[in-house]
């Protein structure tokens, strides 16, 4: 039985600091993520300079028929996982009704839809002689009513409630999840200008990707259910939870829409890379 840790989102920006970190402490692989090349070659470099085992599987998880033929390849190969990385993950910035359906329903498949399914589907097949570790990769956004972020903010608050009280179900089987609840990390070219257009608090609240992914798996290991990366970010959480919701969201509206006004310069809302952080 090849037992292994299976990452969605895995050649992102986060996804990749995830797979290394996994892959520098002797764990094989299994990585799912849309684009083929991109997979390959994530793959090609980790086995070169870890010597660990890398399978990958293309696929679209906001699809279900995806999300099936994904399962059955995982199943004929008779694979299990003793630790789940939900790194894959939509975020469309902007007002909500300059939204479109689609992008409204891409985000809420890839975010909470597939999420779901595929911790589900994974716990199915864990292997039973180990403790089974789950991190689901939500946001400091999960905290707040964010303007601007409404349903992504929204849909990382269910992913967070869910982590927490899914922990509390099955601790007693040998099984932990943890809720990463970063601030902004500079994943990606259009996260990177998202921030910077922040200004200083962008800057303050920003955390190295690497980091984040080593000290995340040590806090799994260890069974902890919620980190927030970032002495900055724990203190906003603190005295975010202080101030009535209404007043929060207000100040957020503020900043938001400055920044957002910035990085775009008024135009349509950008959207961040699809199916990885």
């Amino acid at each position: 039985m090849n037992s292994m840790v299976l990452i969605t989102g895995g050649t992102g920006g986060v996804g990749k600091a995830f797979a290394a970190e996994c892959a520098s402490r002797g764990w094989n692989l299994f990585l799912t993520d849309l684009n083929v090349e991109a997979l390959e070659t994530a793959a090609a470099g980790l086995k070169r300079m870890y010597g660990v085992e890398v399978l990958t599987y293309p696929a679209d998880l906001t699809g279900e028929d995806d999300r099936e033929a994904l399962w059955r390849h995982i199943d004929q190969l008779g694979l299990r996982f003793h630790f789940l990385i939900n790194v894959a993950g939509i975020d469309f910035e902007g007002l909500f009704n300059e939204r479109k359906v689609g992008e409204i329903r891409t985000l809420l498949r890839l975010n909470v839809e597939a999420t779901v399914e595929m911790t589900r589907r994974a716990l199915q097949l864990r292997d039973p002689i180990q403790p089974f570790r789950i991190v689901n990769v939500c946001s400091l956004a999960a905290f707040y009513p964010m303007p601007v972020k409404a349903i992504y903010a929204s849909s990382k608050r269910f992913l967070l409630d869910w982590s927490l009280a899914l922990n509390q179900e099955l601790r007693s089987t040998g099984v932990t999840v943890t809720a990463l609840c970063p601030a902004g990390m500079p994943s990606n070219p259009t996260v990177t200008r998202a921030i910077d257009a922040q200004g200083l608090m962008g800057r303050l609240t920003t955390v190295n990707v690497g980091d984040v992914a080593a000290r995340t798996i040590d806090r799994a290991l260890a069974g902890r259910t919620i980190y927030i990366p970032g002495v900055i970010n724990q203190l906003l959480r603190i005295l975010g939870g202080m101030f009535p919701p209404q007043l929060v969201a207000y100040a957020i509206d503020r900043r938001w829409r400055k920044s957002y006004q910035k990085a775009h310069g008024g135009g349509q809302a950008l959207a961040h890379p699809a199916a990885s952080k």
